[in-house]
């Protein structure tokens, strides 16, 4: 009789997977030994194995590679990271080995970008892609790096003020691009996004301040779908709206040429997990030339803003159950030793998913469960593992510690989660633990931050 854990999962997914091996009973990731990880560092802690992300900068690279070789496609294709998935310099360092350029979102970000000039991470070169709606700061910051003589600086006009803010700011001539507006969804709450200009307002909008303005120059149209790069109607209608608008500004300003889809693509959020990466990339390149080949104008060069998609599934969380509570017939409690609220704040604030495995113990007998984090808040809590509707775990034995990974959790949790910082209940923040390869595939690690102590609570409570 299949009563094990092992034949559970593999009987319900395919098995083992690229990432995910089982070996003696624990699960390895990329090769890593889980369990030795615990052994050295002890549970909970938060990792990021940092060859991933060059790992997915390149397969994008390559898929958009062949995709413009095989269409004959005229413009040339740029990455760009999406810092505000994770500013950690340690996550930069790593993308930036790999020849790709810098989107930003915020004031402080102009800040890490000089950071990383100073030490030779990034040149004049480098594209800077500055989003996001600017005020005093941000613009005074995109000036200071422009005015620097950073020329591949480009701001992102959000609304109709930017470009009279950062033309006072800026001494010289600058380039822009121009956000489109798209239109939401329909079950979105709002019909169109707050971000951008509407794509009936855009001609006119260029027309009356860019047309006869000699200080800027439209290089670029930035088109953002918020639920990303998905083989769905809503998307390439969308994506066929904004060539319009291109081939419309393109017809009547010759300095245009690059088209900016933003939206990245998916995260690998379950084991049953599938998406065709190379024909979406092999779709949006024909289409692109399609529509320009029709309207005879030149292709765009193609910019993405990949965030989550390049550092997402470098992450991972492992915790130990510290107790099974048995709260009725039916239910049983495993109590983690974290929180989910403050250590995977999406879980709680937007119902996502993660991959979730046990870390140990895949030869024990499972057990239908729910987890619990050590907060005393009702919302502290995972309630299921997508496409099954429950939790089965080993089960627990007070005598056999078991622990539990979450995978692919690399983007926005540590900002959210407010790292280094109060976090709820003053549950303390994780170890977090660097891992990387050296020349010869060895695994290393390194300890990156410490579990949070009661002292520093009490610091930024200000007790003394």
């Amino acid at each position: 009789m299949n009563t094990k854990y092992i034949n559970l999962i593999d009987q319900t997914y395919y098995f083992p997977q690229e990432e995910f091996q089982v070996e003696d009973g624990d699960l390895q990731f990329h090769g890593i030994d889980l369990m030795e990880l615990v052994r050295e560092y002890g549970a909970p802690l938060k990792f990021t194995y940092l060859p991933k992300i060059s790992e997915n900068i390149n397969r994008a690279k390559k898929w958009f590679a062949e995709a413009i070789e095989k269409h004959n496609y005229q413009g040339s294709y740029n990455y760009c990271y999406c810092t505000k998935s994770s500013h950690f310099e340690h996550v930069l360092n790593e993308a930036l080995k790999n020849d790709i350029h810098i989107e930003t979102s915020a004031a402080v970000d102009i800040n890490i970008v000089e950071s990383l000039k100073k030490s030779g991470k990034i040149t004049d070169d480098t594209y800077v892609i500055c989003n996001g709606f600017k005020r005093d700061l941000y613009i005074s910051n995109i000036a200071r790096l422009i005015n620097n003589g950073h020329k591949n600086c480009i701001p992102i006009i959000d609304n109709y003020e930017e470009i009279d803010l950062l033309s006072e700011a800026i001494d010289d001539k600058f380039q822009i691009g121009i956000r489109i507006a798209s239109e939401e969804e329909p079950k979105f709450e709002f019909y169109t996004s707050r971000l951008g200009i509407g794509y009936k307002n855009i001609v006119p909008f260029f027309n009356k301040q860019i047309k006869d303005n000699d200080q800027v120059e439209l290089k670029m149209l930035h088109f953002f779908i918020n639920t990303g790069i998905r083989d769905t109607a809503y998307y390439w209608n969308e994506l066929l709206k904004c060539l319009k608008v291109y081939i419309s500004l393109k017809k009547i300003c010759p300095t245009l040429d690059s088209l900016n889809i933003g939206g990245g693509f998916p995260v690998k959020n379950s084991l049953h997990f599938e998406y065709d990466y190379e024909y979406m990339v092999d779709e949006i390149v024909n289409q692109i030339k399609l529509a320009c080949e029709d309207a005879e104008v030149d292709v765009p060069n193609i910019f993405t803003e990949f965030g989550s998609f390049t550092v997402g599934e470098s992450g991972g969380a492992i915790y130990e159950i510290l107790y099974q509570k048995q709260q009725n017939d039916r239910e049983k409690w495993n109590m983690i030793n974290s929180s989910f609220i403050t250590t995977l704040p999406d879980t709680w604030a937007i119902s996502k998913k993660f991959v979730m495995l046990a870390v140990n113990r895949w030869n024990d007998e499972y057990e239908r469960v729910l987890l619990g984090g050590l907060t005393c808040d009702s919302d502290d809590y995972y309630n299921s593992e997508q496409n099954t509707n429950a939790i089965y775990l080993p089960k627990y034995k007070k005598e056999k510690p078991l622990y539990i990974g979450f995978f692919n959790t690399g983007a926005y949790q540590d900002t959210i989660g407010g790292f280094g910082g109060l976090q709820h209940c003053l549950i303390p923040q994780p170890k977090q633990i660097l891992i990387t390869k050296n020349k010869k595939g060895e695994i290393k690690t390194s300890l990156f931050s410490e579990q949070q102590e009661p002292k520093d609570f009490l610091k930024i409570l200000g007790y003394k």
